[in-house]
């Protein structure tokens, strides 16, 4: 089991900036992919970032709506990833909430989630 601990939301103005970290406690695999989604209210979840610990030239991503303006890091050796926020828009307000998606055998997988922190970008 992974458990999933989010941290660094909080209020903003807009321009401003915010880092959110997550934790992961149990066993992360070199192999899992680390991200951050968000859910504003009203909407579906979205995928923001994702990142792996490997070379893949799929990763990082990036949702394209961002226009650079974040940045998702992991620390493999403290089982941390963590998302850079500039440039912070009222539109950007959401629940962000810390995943991790696993591959399992047989072509399955799984996803892990955090309880999520809130961004709340004012005008």
């Amino acid at each position: 089991q992974v458990q999933l601990v989010e941290s660094g939301g909080g209020l903003v103005q807009s321009g401003g900036s915010l880092r959110l970290s997550c934790v992961a406690s149990g066993n992360i695999f070199s192999s899992d992919v680390m991200g951050w989604y968000r859910q504003a209210a009203g909407n579906q979840r979205e995928l923001v970032a994702q990142i792996d610990s490997g070379d893949s030239p799929y990763y990082p991503y990036y949702d394209s709506s961002l226009e650079g303006r974040f940045t998702i890091s992991r620390d493999n050796a403290k089982n941390t990833v963590s998302l850079q926020m500039y440039s912070l828009k009222p539109e950007d307000t959401a629940m962000y909430y810390c995943n991790v998606w696993r591959r399992l055998s047989g072509g399955t997988n799984v996803n892990y989630w955090g309880q999520g922190t809130q961004v709340t970008v004012s005008s």
